[in-house]
């Protein structure tokens, strides 16, 4: 992501004195959260290398994608795996897909994010409402 320049904080702060609201800081500070932790758990997880299986992470900050997977052969079978899919939707980080023991939106939190910006998307929707978290 490219360094803010010396005029931005003057840009938004007049833009924001003029009525406009502000979206796009929260974007990118929640991509450059989720980036931070799935990097961290990659990493982790890289500690106990397996020669057979790569660990990949995928960052689309464009279109607001996040992955950690692997992929590769094991014993002439085809290993593939997700562990974390992440997007940013509606300014909300809608967790598609957790296989950490305890849980992305739990590190999420202790970096900040409100729960009512954290969707469990892999949970039904009429089940969500019985979380701690956003709906949708």
């Amino acid at each position: 992501m490219p360094a803010k320049d010396i005029y931005h904080d003057a840009v938004k702060q007049a833009l924001i004195k003029d009525g406009w609201t502000i979206t796009m800081d929260k974007i990118i500070h929640y991509q450059n959260i989720i980036k931070q932790i799935l990097t961290e758990y990659q990493e982790i997880s890289a500690q106990v290398p397996d020669d057979d299986v790569d660990e990949e992470l995928m960052f689309d900050d464009e279109r607001h994608q996040y992955l950690w997977f692997n992929i590769g052969w094991k014993q002439g079978k085809r290993v593939k795996g997700i562990s974390v899919y992440i997007r940013i939707k509606n300014n909300k980080i809608y967790i598609e897909e957790d296989w950490t023991e305890e849980g992305i939106a739990t590190e999420l939190m202790r970096l900040g994010v409100p729960g009512s910006d954290i969707v469990l998307a892999f949970q039904p929707p009429e089940v969500r409402k019985y979380t701690e978290f956003a709906t949708a």
